[in-house]
Parts: structure tokens; C-alpha cells; sequence
């Protein structure tokens, strides 16, 4: 599979190697100092474009792969509230397109394993819940793309927790996340259920980018010659 990277950072030269390693090509890659490159003529040449830039840049990236009729997978955060209008971009021009605030493996069954949790814990009034993450300190945005798909993930269980906030709260409505910024954290995120009784925790925690790096081919792999819009979920069959 031919493959153009969209952000050549830290991530992207990961994705670099996950995907070399499993036999595809890179033919083009893009960053700043060549954004000129991101032309028609070069994406259609490309089988799949993979996006990890950052929340400033990633909406019109992604646009400009999805008018040009080429199948993209985006890891960046920090601009979903932009989501459903790519979405229906998407729909509209008949385009592929991947989105996941986490494209680990272990992340995504930890996703799960969050929902089914807080579906528990629902009925629980005697449990407050805290949500906290740390990551590098060039991480762009706080919180996590990763922290907030939780976050909503619980909100929607938990119907005693109104919205997210990012920091501490006096009002107990508000599902509390605590972000942190320490070198050189890969990522860690903690959903902590605390009671006078107790406490019930889930923790996952990225030794490196590997995962994250892998978990972006996978989903360039399972795009490839498809229509339409799909998550990780889809990809690892976690329906």
C-alpha cells in the first residue's frame, strides 16, 4: 500500500516505521516546510493519507484529501467540535475517512472497557468519579482527545454529571479533569470511582508510541478501497 503522511513529527516518523515494517511504501510526506506538496496531483497518488498534525491544521487537511478523492486517517486532536461537518463532507463528496482521538489498540479496549464500567457504576450514587491524564509536555491540548472520548463516554452513563471540565470544581455536577504535562510521559489516563467505602480504578498507561503508531496503519490498511466514515471500532471489530 502506498501511503502519504500528513505531519512528519515525532508520530508521524512512527507511523513511518510501523508501516514500513508491514510492508508499505511512504511516498509522500508533508510538513511544514513543504505544505506546497499537499497538491492533488501528489495525494492521488497515494492509496491512503494518514493526518497527525495538530488542531489548527487537521480540518483542512483532512478536507482537502476528502475533495481530492483520497481516503484519509486523521489522530489529530483538539478540533472535533468540528467532527460532524467533516462527517457530512464526507458524505457528501463519497470520501473515506478514519477518525480516532486514539488509534492504540489497548486504548480502544480500554474505551470499551470505560462505558461498561460506568454503566456499573451508574445506580452508584455514593461514588463520586475523576478522570485524569498525563502526557508530554509538547502535547498540543489539554485535556487529552483520549481524556474527553472518556469523558463523554462516562457522561453518558452517568447521567448525575452534567459536562466536562478541565481542572477542579466545586459544583458536583461537573466530571472533573485533572490534566498534567511531565517529560518524558508516552500518556497515561486514570478513571478513578471513589466512595467513603472504597475506590474502583482503571488505568492505562502508553510505554511509547508504538501503539498509537501501529493502531493508525492498521486503520490505514482497513480503508483502503472503502466508502464512508468509521472509527477504531470498526477497525478491530469491537461492535
Amino acid at each position: 500500500m502506498k501511503l502519504t503522511l500528513i505531519g512528519y513529527g515525532k508520530m508521524g516518523k512512527a507511523i513511518e516505521e510501523a508501516a514500513l515494517q508491514r510492508g508499505h511504501e511512504i511516498i509522500l510526506r508533508v510538513d511544514q516546510p513543504n505544505l506546497h506538496d499537499l497538491t492533488r496531483e501528489n495525494l492521488k497518488k497515494a492509496d491512503v493519507a494518514i493526518e497527525f498534525t495538530g488542531p489548527h491544521s487537521a480540518f483542512d487537511n483532512v478536507k482537502t484529501c476528502i475533495e481530492f478523492g483520497v481516503p484519509v486517517v486523521c489522530g489529530s486532536t483538539g478540533w472535533t467540535e468540528r467532527l460532524g461537518e467533516m462527517k457530512n463532507e464526507c458524505d457528501k463528496k463519497e470520501g473515506a475517512f478514519i477518525y480516532s482521538s486514539n488509534f492504540s489498540v489497548g486504548v480502544n479496549i480500554f474505551f470499551e472497557v470505560n462505558k461498561k464500567l460506568a454503566a456499573l457504576m451508574a445506580a452508584h450514587k455514593e461514588y463520586d468519579v475523576i478522570l485524569e491524564e498525563t502526557h508530554h509536555t509538547q502535547k498540543k491540548d489539554a485535556p487529552s482527545g483520549t481524556a474527553i472520548t472518556l469523558a463523554e463516554q462516562v457522561l453518558e452513563k452517568i447521567h448525575r454529571k452534567k459536562q466536562w471540565v478541565n481542572g477542579l470544581s466545586d459544583n458536583p455536577e461537573d466530571l472533573e479533569i485533572i490534566s498534567q504535562r511531565i517529560d518524558p510521559a508516552a500518556g497515561t489516563h486514570h478513571v478513578k470511582y471513589s466512595s467513603a467505602i472504597d475506590d474502583i480504578e482503571i488505568i492505562h498507561t502508553a510505554h511509547n508510541r508504538k501503539g498509537f503508531a501501529t493502531g493508525a496503519v492498521l486503520a490505514a490498511e482497513f480503508l483502503k478501497d472503502k466508502k464512508g466514515f468509521f472509527t477504531m471500532k470498526e477497525v478491530l471489530g469491537l461492535n
